[in-house]
């Protein structure tokens, strides 16, 4: 008898030491419900059209030419493919919780693909309004934060580490809140993917990819990310590059502190990467002309900056989700741009398929004929990529002790930093254009271009920082008569009064995030960052005669030619 007592507790210790390890973060984030219902049956609701909804997207296959790739190179991208895909179900994490259940209980096969592309019940191309039943409104926070989670709880909440990029906000077993590493919550799938990686390090001929994916590995496991950056920096020569690991802010709506995991696999083309080289020397002399206050131009991008132009094989995670990235500016660490700049990437199979399938019918619909010559590719590839440029520069960090723009600005940062890179960018472009350095094409080119792109990235909605930003410029666009629209709703650009607009706009954005004025920034985007009747009108025109909003891609290894 006693022996069996003292086996008896030996086995109740025994379990509750196994519980303990079954309840580490790890455990405990996989199996946190997240912010969706469980075992709950969705269906489309009442009066939506799952198969026009789907045809918002016009399906564009990723492919590139490989011919040029060693044969190790070759090898390397299957294990890219793997741990790109751990990026994306990671990131399923972030936004909703858990991805299966929700997906198992969704009725319709349209249905569920419209899902897939949103990953989760929420439209992001039309301000986050669900398009399932029994399902509430997006929490700001995505799954970032406990879904009964108040600002003022936030606040309250004693931990140095709780504005990290990268840790999650949780409640522990008595309700108080608790920060938790990324690295710690996804610890297992995080590990899976350092090992393809390092496995492809080892594969790598280029000494720079070598480096930095051995140390990206690292980071994943650490969440200390400056040094695969820096390496990341350095990675000049490589046929292949390979973004990866939690990196932008916008899925979390509510302070705009948390990044979220994605992953990009490119392959570069050397043509077009020979055409950019000259204009990363230029950076801090440029930074000098932008046209606002001294006080505001301090800083100076690291002449270092990279510029290369790839076509994209395969996108996973955050920048998969909704509309689609097409160009790259990284690292978002205002500390990498100091030391070194950032590396534009351009993503030009990715701009071709929206100029082709989007850009053109709208200039088709809503631009003067008698300046519909003036949108070209070279034009959108161009603006595109000085988009990219202006990231790197202007203000990182507020003149008045306020921290960075980014933390000072908060959840409004994402759309007054994407309202900035647009309209810098087109600055840029003019500016070099004053000094010789772009000479294809003409100024108005860039324009009219960059006017017609405005109904474009308008149609992301509220709800993406690019559609805010877009909304904003046509407002004070509208405002400075840099257009005119007729009674046909044909707009046509005038080129003196938008010029004048621009700069006004760089000076506006770059005094914002120079004093970290939060106050001013919020009511800005309150005012002007949504539909006007008019801008509405003319995107329910593009909507009605069948125009894609965005692209979706066929994608995998499957679609690359290894031989």
């Amino acid at each position: 008898m006693k022996r069996f007592t003292v086996l008896s507790v030996f086995t109740v210790v025994l379990l509750s030491l196994l519980s303990c390890v079954s309840k580490g973060p790890e455990n405990v984030e996989r199996e946190r419900a997240g912010i969706i219902p469980q075992d709950v049956n969705f269906q489309a609701l009442p009066g939506l059209d799952m198969a026009q909804k789907l045809d918002e997207f016009a399906l564009y296959k990723l492919t590139s030419n490989i011919s040029h790739l060693s044969d190790k190179e070759k090898e390397m991208l299957p294990l890219l493919f793997e741990a790109a895909k751990i990026m994306d179900n990671i990131y399923w994490r972030q936004a909703i919780g858990q991805k299966d259940n929700f997906l198992e209980h969704i009725e319709g096969g349209d249905t569920k693909k419209f899902a897939l592309i949103q990953y989760g019940p929420w439209d992001r191309l039309n301000n986050n309004k669900a398009f399932l039943t029994n399902i509430g409104p997006k929490p700001d926070g995505a799954n970032f934060y406990p879904a009964d989670m108040t600002k003022a709880d936030f606040e309250k909440l004693d931990d140095p580490n709780k504005t990290s990029l990268y840790t999650l906000i949780r409640r522990d077993d008595e309700g108080m809140l608790k920060v938790v590493w990324f690295h710690e919550a996804y610890k297992s799938e995080l590990e899976k993917a350092a090992t393809l990686m390092r496995k492809a390090a080892n594969l790598a001929g280029d000494e720079g990819l070598k480096k930095y994916l051995t140390l990206r590995a690292d980071a994943l496991l650490n969440d200390e990310y400056l040094a695969s950056d820096l390496a990341w920096m350095d990675m000049k020569d490589s046929n292949i590059d390979f973004v990866v690991g939690p990196i932008e802010n916008y899925e979390d709506q509510l302070f705009g502190y948390k990044a979220a995991f994605e992953s990009f696999i490119l392959i570069k083309d050397p043509k077009w990467s020979k055409r950019l080289q000259k204009y990363a020397a230029m950076l801090p002399g440029l930074q000098k002309e932008i046209p606002t206050d001294d006080k505001y131009k301090t800083e100076i991008p690291g002449s270092n900056s990279d510029m290369n132009v790839y076509d994209a094989v395969y996108y996973a995670g955050d920048c998969n989700a909704g509309s689609k990235t097409i160009a790259i500016n990284l690292p978002n660490d205002p500390e990498v741009h100091v030391k070194k700049g950032t590396r534009k990437l351009q993503l030009k199979n990715a701009m071709q398929a929206k100029f082709d399938k989007i850009l053109i019918p709208i200039a088709d619909m809503l631009i003067d004929p008698a300046q519909r010559q003036h949108v070209t590719f070279d034009a959108f590839f161009t603006n595109t990529m000085f988009h990219e440029v202006a990231h790197g520069m202007g203000v990182k960090n507020t003149i008045n002790g306020k921290g960075t723009a980014r933390e000072a600005l908060k959840e409004a940062y994402s759309s007054i930093e994407e309202g900035k890179a647009d309209i810098m960018g087109l600055w840029l472009v003019t500016k070099l254009r004053e000094m010789g350095e772009i000479t294809e094409g003409e100024l108005m080119d860039n324009y009219v271009t960059f006017f017609a792109s405005v109904f474009r990235s308008s149609r992301f909605g509220t709800a993406s920082a690019h559609g805010k930003a877009n909304m904003m410029r046509f407002g004070f666009f509208e405002q400075s008569g840099a257009f005119t629209r007729n009674s046909d709703g044909i707009y046509t650009i005038n080129m003196d009064k938008m010029q004048d607009a621009v700069n006004i706009l760089v000076d506006k954005i770059m005094t914002i995030e120079g004093e970290g004025n939060y106050d001013e920034a919020k009511a800005w985007i309150e005012k002007d960052g949504n539909l006007n009747p008019v801008l509405k009108a003319d995107l329910d025109r593009l909507n009605q005669g069948g125009i894609p909003v965005d692209i979706v891609f066929e994608q995998g290894p499957e679609m690359l030619n290894f031989k």
